[in-house]
């Protein structure tokens, strides 16, 4: 397979521009009458940077130049030109990153190609004033005389147009608004405007479009608040709305375009206080309740649809209480809202909840600045953890919320013709000669061949579907660890669950190619934490293998504790389980053979394998949790161990924010134990990032590849190859698959890189796992580093393989197993432990 060429880099394209400027001197210079025969070219030299380069070839054609005259290409002024016209074509260039691998299918995308219309687009102009004019007030005011309203000027010296004036340079005589002095204004053509350089100016003309349409802007998004599914059954409503943008990929400006919902509670911050109220028997426990409950939820308050964090409750303040406007008065919440919405509040003595915002001032020095809600004015928005874990609730929810392809691009092709329909949308388009295209993008994807998987036994299985639940139930695993020494502990309510539990436990064994034996049962006195805690330290020196504890309900302080106890001081793998999981009788051995399963992974064993055609390759995940109200944020770092890429190493840091500088303690100790088992480093280390958005990628790149870089130099290991991948879930993208009239959910492994993705990154979009309901999320990749120079098919293979090896789920997964391996040891210690777990845990999948 031929290898697909990547973009030219600087000096390649400098030194091309070089030799043509020195060819055209030559020609120039040649007689009239008789061609000149031509020299033998120099060798090329290996570029060493755009500034050695130019360095070296101006050199070079000064040395060529006839005596007695100039180089023509001596002055800083010609170089820096020259420089300019490179670094825009190198901009211009887009990096392609396109496998062959697979087969070829058609589909289509949510995004729509922006274009501009015949002699239309956004010209840039100089301003400038004779006598020269400071305010910018009266700047402004000339400009929009004699140019009209349609523009963007910002007062100083530049102003965009919609429309090229006839004259490259225009003259306009005004009278100064203080003493009628004449003034001159200079309108100045300095060029046309590329799509590329108008992104930003494309947003905010979207969004007067969405505010044309009549949307609401909620958070982010926009929503359509009339036309909302109420679920009254839930005291819920669903708002169905837009998310929208424009950037710039591989096949031009384009609109990326997909349906949104949010689901809002009918009840108001006054009604949940009320019921808070009656359920809790103290006053005291009330405002802690309270405060627990609503601390950083977000509400919406529908006279003016903002949304709102709260960030306290403000227990001494009243709607009767009065606060200070702009222009120093005194008023009341109660007279506000009357004057301001014709709102009567009706509960005078409720407490007010406190929104604080931090905002930057005209010199840059950040403000804190407070805002007192009316709780009774405030609507609660999103689901609770309990209506979450409610299978009903979500049942209803999702009837609205889970939209199928079909539904998702009609709901597209609406949107298009409402702006079609619709005279001010279409106008705010017409105005900077726009043009959005009536049709959604039809690209054309690959879908990889289904992959091997190997259990126990020299047993293989192959599904379409990426899903093996039923093999891996008949088949046995591939890495068994036996289970001899192993505690049951439970309440003598659960004592039938155990018991079934623990007999279950010792026959599935033999299915799973484990030697199980019955367990020591420990009946708890009572389900209060201490005693979970007594227990557990004093079975902490009995070489024990592993804790199970069956708890009669969810409570996060006993998980806490037994968590900290077993992963912080005293390592031994864990396992809870609630006794209402046990309760079915007729699916008591599907649920007891998975938690079979996961206990294999946490005593360090394998459950199933793929074929790598890689050796002596670590493969890294990296995940960042971000805890509310806690300073630091948790990163766990994951690496393989072992060629078969089934076992991990994992490592916890802690630090300030999303990208830290904590990594190189991580990667040392990954390091270190790859070669403490395979007596050699790995020659090539390949990272999966999570977490790291599109503002963040050449900080990702820069920063964080620095670090890593840097740790192989201190070991002295050059011959390591490194490879870095930016790994992006939370995106807009869909995918869809084009029967012709009908359109369905691509199959897992399918692969598009072309059109839709970045025009200066390496990347690709990916489909693992397998859909069922609603529409699929495609994963993004960007490779923001590659010393390997690996060819798209070999990291878009390698990406996929990866996603069948996360051990807590018989299919594929949405993103490679290292990285949902780390997301979940960094839930694990960010909200339970908060503290850095055993080195002596390190090598097995404890936080499954």
């Amino acid at each position: 397979m031929a290898e697909i060429p990547r973009g030219r880099g600087r000096g390649a394209v400098i030194l091309e521009a070089l030799r043509k400027a020195q060819q055209q001197q030559q020609l120039a210079e040649a007689p009239a009458v008789e061609p000149r025969e031509e020299s033998v070219a120099p060798k090329p030299v290996v570029p060493k940077g755009r500034a050695s380069l130019l360095r070296q070839k101006l050199s070079e054609l000064k040395q060529t130049a006839p005596v007695g005259e100039p180089s023509t290409l001596q002055t800083p002024a010609e170089i820096a030109t020259i420089t300019k016209g490179v670094e825009e074509t190198v901009i211009n260039e887009p990096c392609l990153f396109r496998g062959e691998s697979g087969t070829t299918v058609n589909a289509s995308c949510n995004y729509i190609k922006l274009r501009t219309e015949r002699d239309g687009g956004v010209f840039e102009y100089h301003v400038l004033f004779k006598p020269d004019m400071d305010a910018k007030s009266i700047r402004t005011r000339f400009v929009s005389t004699h140019l009209g309203k349609i523009k963007l000027f910002d007062g100083g010296s530049t102003l965009y147009l919609p429309i090229k004036l006839p004259d490259t340079r225009t003259e306009y005589i005004c009278n100064h608004p203080q003493d009628n002095s004449e003034v001159t204004m200079i309108i100045t053509f300095v060029k046309l405007k590329q799509l590329s350089e108008c992104i930003h100016l494309f947003n905010v003309l979207l969004k007067k479009i969405m505010h044309a349409l009549l949307l609401t802007r909620i958070g982010r998004n926009y929503y359509d608040p009339k036309h909302t599914h109420l679920v009254p059954q839930h005291k819920l409503e669903v708002l169905p709305g837009y998310a929208v943008a424009v950037d710039e990929f591989e096949g031009g400006a384009m609109i990326c375009l997909d349906t949104q919902h949010r689901v809002m509670r009918t009840e108001n911050v006054m009604d949940f206080l009320t019921n808070v109220k009656l359920t809790c028997k103290q006053q005291g426990n009330f405002v802690s309740v309270a405060r627990q409950a609503l601390l950083g939820t977000t509400i919406l308050t529908k006279y003016n649809n903002k949304t709102y964090q709260i960030d306290e409750i403000q227990w001494d303040e009243t709607p009767q209480s009065s606060f200070e406007t702009r222009d120093k008065r005194k008023i009341s919440y109660v007279e506000y809202y009357k004057k301001q919405y014709n709102i009567d509040i009706k509960n005078l003595s409720q407490p007010l909840l406190l929104n604080k915002k931090t905002k930057k001032t005209a010199q840059s020095e950040e403000v804190d600045q407070f805002i007192s809600l009316v709780p009774e004015l405030c609507y609660m928005t999103g689901l609770t953890d309990e209506m979450r874990s409610d299978f009903k609730v979500m049942k209803d929810v999702a009837m609205y919320t889970r939209v199928t392809p079909n539904q998702r691009l009609r709901a597209l092709r609406a949107f298009l013709d409402n702006v079609e329909n619709t005279p001010e949308a279409k106008e705010i388009l017409s105005n900077w000669g726009l043009h959005i295209e009536n049709a959604t993008v039809d690209l054309l994807a690959r879908v990889l061949a289904p992959e091997t998987i190997l259990f126990g036994g020299g047993v293989k299985g192959t599904t379409n579907n990426a899903d093996w639940n039923s093999l891996i139930c008949k088949n046995k695993v591939l890495g068994p660890v036996d289970l001899i020494r192993w505690y049951l502990f439970f309440t003598s309510r659960d004592e039938k669950f155990a018991s079934t539990f623990a007999a279950t436990m010792t026959r599935l064994g033999d299915v799973m190619g484990m030697r199980i034996a019955q367990p020591k049962m420990e009946k708890l006195a009572d389900d209060r934490t201490d005693t979970y805690a007594n227990m557990i330290q004093k079975v902490a020196n009995t070489e024990a293998q592993l804790l199970v504890f069956i708890c009669p309900s969810i409570r996060e302080d006993r998980y806490s504790v037994i968590k900290r106890l077993c992963c912080a001081d005293l390592p031994i793998p864990t396992q809870v389980i609630l006794s209402r999981t046990l309760a079915n009788p007729s699916k008591v051995r599907g649920i007891t053979h998975k938690i079979g399963l996961q206990i294999n992974c946490k005593l360090g064993g394998t459950l199933w394998a793929l074929r790598f055609p890689v050796k002596n390759w670590m493969i890294c995940g990296i995940d960042v949790y971000h805890s509310p109200g806690v300073k630091q944020s948790v990163c766990a770092f994951v690496s393989s161990l072992n060629d078969d890429i089934t076992r991990w190493y994992s490592t916890v840091v802690f630090q300030d924010k999303e990208l830290g500088d904590q990594h190189k303690t991580a990667f040392v100790k990954a390091l270190e134990r790859y070669k403490q088992l395979n007596g050699v480093f790995p020659s090539n280390v390949v990272i999966f990032r999570d977490g790291v958005g599109d503002g963040q990628l050449k900080y990702c790149k820069n920063y964080e590849v620095a670090q890593f870089q840097q740790c192989l130099s201190d070991y002295s290991i050059s011959n390591v190859k490194l490879t870095m991948i930016v790994v992006q879930k939370r995106i807009n993208t869909r995918l869809f698959l084009n029967k012709g009239a009908e359109f369905d959910n691509p199959a897992p492994g399918t692969v598009t890189d072309s059109k839709i993705t970045r025009r200066n990154w390496y990347d690709f979009f990916l489909v693992a796992q397998h859909v069922r309901q609603g529409t699929v999320t495609p994963t993004h990749y960007v490779v923001v580093h590659d010393d390997a120079n690996l060819k798209p098919d070999h990291v878009q293979k390698l990406t996929y393989k990866l996603c069948h090896l996360y051990y807590n789920w018989p299919g594929t997964i949405r993103v490679p197993a290292p990285c949902q391996y780390a997301h979940k040891c960094a839930y694990l210690v960010g909200q339970y432990i908060k503290r850095e777990p055993s080195a002596k845990l390190a090598d097995a999948l404890y936080y499954l």
